[in-house]
């Protein structure tokens, strides 16, 4: 093979109306070599993987006819964390920190997940307000995600003004997490055994507050993009998928339920007390940009009335479980008692041993069925940890989306699956 500088810099045939070509002994990129131009009538062009509108470090190869797409390859793996190998390093104690920061929008579900999977295999069932805790705090984390998926869905078709709203309202979710968990995001607040600390004091004003002010504004947003002429034309229509390909392709969350499938593991498969409260599934008919839209604004809706049922309905009790081997003492026992301090110490530092075994638990997160599956082999480690991410998933339809669309509507479809890099890239 000719050297790579003299190689690329051999003359090409740039004339009006050619291709550009690789040169014969060029060195290539391993992801190009199945993704040549199918006739010299196209051309492939690289949208990402940085460009503002792939929502990360997304590449998408596109092989293009004058504007319409004919083939669409989606390339990850600039943003590979390791995750999944670096959970084998980690007690199950230390798991939640490193789960939490895979989808970073909805970093509660990914410790939900984690916390059941382990309390699967322990076999350990929770007191029942660790459960509803949870359960509000997961609706909470689907609101912030979905208001910022309106907000930057908005601003990549051209409603600025959205944007800004959705920033807004996004705030005051972040806020009550905040005062619950001591962070905006990344929290390490679910673990396995409960939660890290109870609700504080006059949480159930906040929530209260909240509601009343995001409610409303949920209205202001359907008048402003619902019926907007420009936003419907960039919307309707495109990127279209039916039912049977969404399944054929593992699809799940809003984009499935957009086909008209109602399938949602919160009804389906009921985890902690989703089966204690009232709520629809929201589908659309014509699985496009439109109505992927329409299925996360009703949600946002949907997943206020849970929150308003959960603070009702909250028990009292313990935040978790009272077992010294798998939760902390209470803080103020550690200068009481030299048996909980050491208790605390071996928590922190060996973690707790869960039995040999293995368990897979799916729940609903913003963007469809996180799953976790957990092999462990009677040690305080994981042996090994798999995570089914629902963005990874997702993007294998962005192929069937695109087919037969113009490139100026790749950014509306893309935007439309909603997909978080940190988690495809695990």
């Amino acid at each position: 093979m000719a050297p790579r500088s003299s190689t690329l810099n051999q003359e090409l045939n740039l004339e009006q109306g050619s291709i550009l070509r690789i040169p014969e002994g060029a060195v290539l990129d391993s992801n190009d070599f199945d993704f040549e131009p199918s006739d010299d009538g196209t051309m492939i062009i690289n949208m990402g993987p940085q460009h503002p509108s792939t929502h990360g470090v997304l590449r998408l190869m596109m092989e293009l006819s004058g504007e319409t797409v004919l083939r669409t390859k989606p390339v990850v793996g600039y943003l590979h964390t390791g995750m999944e190998k670096t959970a084998e390093t980690l007690t199950y104690a230390q798991g939640s920190t490193n789960v939490t920061r895979m989808d970073y929008l909805s970093p509660l579900n990914n410790e939900l997940a984690f916390s059941l999977t382990t309390e699967a295999i322990l076999g350990i069932e929770l007191p029942p307000r660790a459960s509803w805790i949870r359960m509000l705090m997961s609706e909470l984390n689907r609101l912030s995600s979905h208001l910022l998926w309106m907000a930057t869905n908005g601003m990549d078709l051209g409603a600025v003004s959205m944007m800004i709203y959705g920033w807004r309202e996004r705030e005051l979710v972040l806020a009550f997490l905040e005062k619950v968990t001591g962070l905006r995001m990344n929290h390490n607040y679910i673990r396995p055994g409960g939660v890290a600390a109870d609700l504080p004091d006059g949480w159930q004003k906040d929530i209260e507050d909240l509601c009343f002010a995001i409610e409303p504004r949920l209205n202001e947003y359907d008048t402003l993009l619902t019926g907007q002429p420009i936003f419907r034309e960039r919307s309707e229509g495109i990127g279209r998928i039916s039912a049977q390909e969404a399944i054929a392709l593992g699809v799940t969350g809003p984009i499935l339920r957009s086909t008209g499938v109602a399938w949602d593991l919160r009804k389906d498969m009921p985890y902690l007390f989703y089966d204690q409260v009232d709520f629809d599934v929201v589908v659309g008919s014509q699985g496009d940009v439109f109505d992927r839209y329409g299925v996360r604004l009703e949600e946002m809706r949907q997943s206020i009335r849970i929150i308003r049922q959960i603070l009702d309905l909250m028990p009292k009790g313990d935040y978790r479980i009272q077992d010294k081997k798998v939760t902390p003492p209470p803080r103020a026992r550690i200068d009481e008692s030299m048996e909980a301090l050491i208790h605390h110490f071996k928590i922190f530092t060996e973690g707790f041993k869960v039995p040999e075994g293995e368990a897979y638990v799916g729940i609903e997160s913003p963007r469809g069925e996180i799953g976790c599956y957990l092999v462990s082999d009677g040690s305080s480690k994981p042996y090994r940890l798999h995570v089914r991410g629902p963005s990874f998933v997702n993007l294998q339809a962005l192929p069937t989306m695109m087919r037969g669309g113009l490139i100026a509507d790749a950014v509306a479809v893309i935007s439309s699956v909603d997909p978080v890099m940190g988690e495809v890239d695990r």
